[in-house]
């Protein structure tokens, strides 16, 4: 009689984790298309600026520290803009220089909140997206739905990617970076980088473009990882 009894509440128990992981496994999906938008929104912001569609102009030195430029000094971003549109007694011959879309001009000041806003969306949808993990983790080892060597890895992974995501620079200058950066940080930095040399250029080129390429890639594997947690899911059930 209890054998009878377990078996009608063991499923009873395995359908309700499967729902849950159901509800896990959309919002994992949708909060994972989130974050690689941002991500392709934060490199493509990046090279507008290195490529000389936005310029950076003289007003960002090379001198001051990233790190130690404030996220809210937006009047270092408007000397900058009027820099680049040039003085008012001065030729136009810079104007050449700064090719302009036929549908719509980006500013310095347009780039800068699109980064701003980015980086906020960014940042909650990675935190969200490690819970999703770490929740789909325990329902794994509540319910027995097998798998968890891939959500596991799924987990540790999508943590990894929330570290080196934050921009650890605000708070640890000098010590630690982060794959996100401030519009001032992004402006300095290119600006500075007409002067480099080989070396230089290379660290610019992976502080911007291969530190993303990692944190891009985490987010990928952590993906995949999560993916196979599903089918092994299945097949488990389906074994049973």
């Amino acid at each position: 009689m209890n054998e009878n009894q377990a078996k009608p509440d063991n499923l009873a128990d395995t359908t309700d984790c499967l729902e849950v992981v159901n509800v896990f496994k959309g919002w994992k999906n949708f909060l994972f298309i989130i974050a690689i938008l941002c991500l392709l929104l934060l490199q493509a912001s990046f090279w507008l600026v290195d490529t000389g569609y936005v310029k950076t102009g003289d007003d960002v030195t090379s001198d001051t520290p990233a790190a130690a430029v404030k996220d809210k000094d937006t009047e270092e971003i408007k000397d900058a803009a009027e820099k680049v549109t040039g003085e008012p007694n001065q030729p136009t011959e810079a104007a050449p220089q700064q090719p302009k879309s036929p549908l719509f001009e980006i500013t310095l000041e347009r780039l800068a909140w699109v980064i701003r806003f980015v980086n906020f969306v960014l940042i909650l949808t990675a935190i969200l997206y490690c819970l999703t993990m770490l929740f789909s983790l325990k329902v794994s080892l509540l319910g027995r739905l097998g798998g968890i060597n891939h959500i596991a890895r799924a987990f540790f992974l999508s943590l990894v990617f929330v570290v080196l995501l934050l921009p650890w620079q605000r708070f640890f200058a000098g010590v630690v970076i982060g794959a996100m950066y401030t519009p001032a940080e992004l402006l300095s930095r290119c600006a500075a980088a007409e002067d480099y040399r080989i070396f230089g250029t290379t660290l610019h080129y992976l502080r911007f473009t291969g530190y993303w390429l990692l944190v891009l890639l985490l987010l990928i594997f952590s993906q995949l990882r999560s993916g196979r947690w599903a089918k092994a899911i299945l097949r488990r059930l389906e074994v049973v």
